[in-house]
């Protein structure tokens, strides 16, 4: 469980404009080597594709030889001795070409798939270990789109694009070295056109690569903006903005329209001129070759080898061209999510930290500071002791630094200065995973995940029985109204918890912490928005959750911080009151004016 940030507390962490760092520089190289590392792990498997692809390059070459050789040998010397022989050797050539191409496919796709699988776990795996900041500077829909459109993007590339470059480059040099072999003057007039290719290809993808690149940030942008509009429907609606969302999402769609029509307009061009140059290639050969054989310079079987070769030099440049710009949208994918996998783990700096033993839960902040952004500071200099059970308030006005004090003894952030201890440790000493199995969590907006009731229970503990999962949820109130349900604990959940109330939720929370038996107790704002009724469950099961427990509590209603052994009162990141309930209101400062103002307002709002 997390503490989102800036949740509660009202601090302000995320930053939807920081979408990403940016595609870095060019790195096509280095991109293309990591691919490498994914398919390598099947050396054996990509031998033989290899082998495939030799095989099928040498039997496309030898199909028009030997049709050439055939109508030299038979059709001109009009002799029909031993044609049958060499017609089934040359259906036998294209059946084996087909089998080669097929196995060659075959295997590609089973490599290409691993690789992917294998590079979308990783990216999934990392999502997990990145800390919450990384989290809270980037659109959830935009990070999505890495782990589904780019990944996707590298899987269709390494499907085909792969098996086509070797394919094209074997075809190249194995068609010009033959046409060499029969003639090298009629292969030289047919590389007239060789330049012409590549300084169109030249242009063409020297505009396309950097359009792709923008096309895989454009539309990781908008996946981002259609994520938050879509959790955001009701407050888009109740603000009745739905035309101001329909204008921003037209103008990102504009973006990626814009990036996508002229990479293909670019990448259109590639057909359209080497359609031309084959065409201008096959006349070329034709008029030289009809010229050579007048002079009997070559034969009518040359000619026509050339004829097809000419062609067969000519698609492996315009399959190249077409590969390297899918190859460029595919580096661009991968280089988004190399970039991912680059970012620095929650753990990264943990070095000889160790687990954490059963804790009694005494906490003590030292002189604690800690800022969000450089140059300010929302903490400052925070010192306080927490007894082990004993339960801590933290109150004060929105922005105050509330929910930033749970971040830090969370490890969520880490403190500029100072230092947390627990149970007399630095918390920096202490591996992240090992002390938040010591605590538990109840927020304001309790998340459920989809599946059964039972299971979101559970998920404070793995490995507890039917019957502690039932045992916490009578502790927290909740399994009255879980056995009303068709279902029971077998109900199952929409995601986030859909179909049950705030309320209902809440317990299930509650009862989510209880089993995990925390040693320390985080509460965030946790009966606010509660109807009267479900609020004195959730408090009655929160008593029972809070009992020996170190308890830190947020609270803007006051009135549930009453209890407490100690109130923090928190303005500006300081610590500027601090006593139970009775002694601040005798005091009468800050705590006191702001009880005053709830207390006015509440029986304000009862007398309307």
């Amino acid at each position: 469980m997390h503490v989102p940030a800036g949740r509660g507390g009202g601090e302000k962490v995320r930053h939807p404009q920081k979408l990403e760092k940016g595609i870095r520089p060019d790195n096509f190289t280095g991109t293309v080597k990591r691919i490498w590392t994914y398919l390598s792990a099947r050396k054996g498997l990509l031998a033989g594709v290899l082998l495939m692809v030799f095989a099928s390059s040498a039997l496309s070459l030898l199909g028009p030889f030997i049709i050439g050789k055939t109508i030299d040998n038979y059709l001109a010397a009009k002799s029909a001795d031993g044609l049958g022989l060499v017609l089934a050797g040359l259906a036998a050539v294209y059946f084996f070409y087909s089998l080669s191409v097929w196995l060659q496919n075959f295997w590609m796709i089973g490599i290409a798939q691993e690789a992917v699988f294998k590079m979308r776990t990783e990216l999934f795996t990392q999502f997990q270990r990145l800390p919450v900041t990384f989290f809270d500077k980037r659109q959830y829909g935009e990070l999505m789109s890495r782990v589904t459109n780019d990944i996707e993007n590298v899987s269709s590339t390494l499907n085909s694009s792969v098996i086509q470059v070797f394919s094209s480059i074997l075809t190249l040099f194995g068609t010009l070295a033959v046409m060499l072999y029969l003639s090298p003057l009629l292969t030289i007039v047919t590389m007239i056109i060789v330049p012409l290719m590549f300084a169109g290809m030249k242009w063409i993808t020297s505009r396309t690569g950097k359009l792709y690149r923008e096309q895989q940030r454009n539309l990781g942008n908008l996946n981002g903006f259609i994520e938050e509009s879509i959790s955001g429907q009701k407050i888009i609606k109740s603000f009745s903005q739905e035309q101001k969302v329909i204008s921003e999402f037209l103008v990102k769609s504009e973006q990626l329209k814009k990036a996508g029509y002229w990479a293909q307009v670019y990448t259109g061009f590639i057909p359209k001129l080497m359609n031309v140059l084959n065409n201008l290639s096959f006349a070329i050969v034709a008029l030289a070759g009809g010229i050579f054989a007048l002079k009997g310079m070559v034969t009518i079987g040359t000619i026509v080898i050339f004829s097809e070769y000419a062609r067969q030099f000519t698609r492996p440049l315009n399959d190249l061209s077409n590969q390297f710009n899918t190859l460029l949208s595919a580096v661009a994918g991968a280089d988004r999510v190399f970039d991912i996998l680059d970012e620095q783990k929650e753990d990264f700096d943990e070095g000889d930290a160790r687990d954490l033993p059963n804790i009694r839960g005494e906490v003590q902040f030292c002189n604690v500071s800690f800022s969000y952004e450089k140059g300010g500071d929302t903490v400052q200099s925070l010192h306080f002791h927490a007894a082990p059970g004993e339960k801590i308030a933290l109150v004060g006005p929105t922005g105050a630094g509330k929910s930033t004090i749970i971040n830090l003894l969370s490890r969520f952030y880490e403190p500029v200065d100072g230092s947390i201890l627990i149970d007399g440790q630095d918390a920096r000493e202490i591996r992240r995973e090992s002390l938040r199995k010591q605590m538990g969590f109840v927020l304001q907006d309790s998340f459920l995940f989809q599946g059964t009731i039972r299971e979101n229970i559970r998920y404070g503990k793995l490995g507890a029985s039917d019957e502690e999962v039932r045992q916490a949820a009578e502790d927290a109130n909740a399994h009255s109204f879980i056995t009303r349900l068709p279902g029971g604990y077998d109900t199952v959940l929409a995601p986030d918890g859909a179909g049950i109330s705030q309320g209902q939720k809440q317990l299930l929370s509650i009862a989510r912490a209880i089993l995990a038996s925390p040693s320390i107790l985080i509460l965030d704002e946790a009966t606010s928005s509660i109807d009267t009724i479900t609020e004195l469950k959730i408090q009655e099961a929160l008593a029972r959750l809070m009992e020996g427990r170190t308890t830190f509590m947020i609270a803007h209603r006051l009135n549930t911080v009453r209890r407490a052994d100690n109130i923090l009162v928190i303005e500006k990141g300081r610590i500027i009151e601090s006593g139970t309930h009775d002694e601040l209101l005798r005091e009468k400062g800050f705590y006191f004016g702001l009880y005053q103002n709830q207390f006015k307002k509440a029986s304000f709002q009862a007398l309307k």
